[in-house]
This record gives C-alpha cells, structure tokens and sequence, in this order.
C-alpha cells in the first residue's frame, strides 16, 4: 500500500514538469467540404470547417504528389476559406493543405478533400 501512494505521490509530482514542456499547437483547423468540387484557374473554391480563421490559418495550399502549390485567399472566416485557384495550375486532382500559424510551431495539415482541375 505505501509502494502505491509513493507511486501516486510521485506520478502527481511530474505531471506538472511534462505537461510544461510540451507545446500549445492551438486550435487544429479541419476542412470538411470544398466547394465546388472540381474548378478551372481563375475560379473561385470555398473550404468549409472548423478553426479556420485568420488566427489559426496562415495559408492554404494545392498539392499533387511532391508539387506544393500556394493559393490566394480571398476571403477568410472561423468556418470558410475562399481562394482563387491559379493562372497557372494543371488538370488533375490536388489535395488541400493548410499551414497553421505559430512561428517554429506551425504545422502542415494535410485536409481530407480534393480539388479536381479542369482545362
């Protein structure tokens, strides 16, 4: 029994110093749907979801494999992001990824919809 509280007492003592190291990453943004579904260039597309606002979300964009394109956002709330989709991108499909805010804590978010380019 006193094995067990030393245990308990010891496992109390830590929490603290492992909690203080870890980072605040923030609010996760999650993309839900997209809007439309399949666009051309010059098109506007709006992504829908959660903790999307500017606070949050520093940029969105278009990936195919190893190609990594930014878009332009135009507009920006807690829930939706409207960009235009570029001049200059090719047919295919294109997943979404948004870049949080943070500095060194920002993280690349890889979003479960997709955007399909037409010509």
């Amino acid at each position: 029994m006193l094995r067990l509280l030393l245990t308990l007492s010891l496992a109390v003592a830590i929490l603290p110093v492992v909690r203080a190291g870890a980072r605040d990453t923030g609010p996760t943004p999650m993309v839900k749907v997209i809007q439309p579904d399949s666009a051309k260039a010059g098109d506007e597309v709006t992504v829908s979801g959660t903790n999307l606002a500017k606070a949050v979300v520093a940029a969105i964009y278009l990936t195919q494999g190893d190609k990594t394109i930014k878009v332009k956002v135009t507009s920006q709330t807690e829930t939706d992001v409207k960009f235009a989709v570029p001049a200059d991108v090719k047919a295919g499909r294109f997943g979404i990824m948004v870049l949080t805010t943070g500095g060194d804590d920002a993280r690349e978010i890889d979003e479960p919809v997709y955007l399909s380019i037409e010509q």
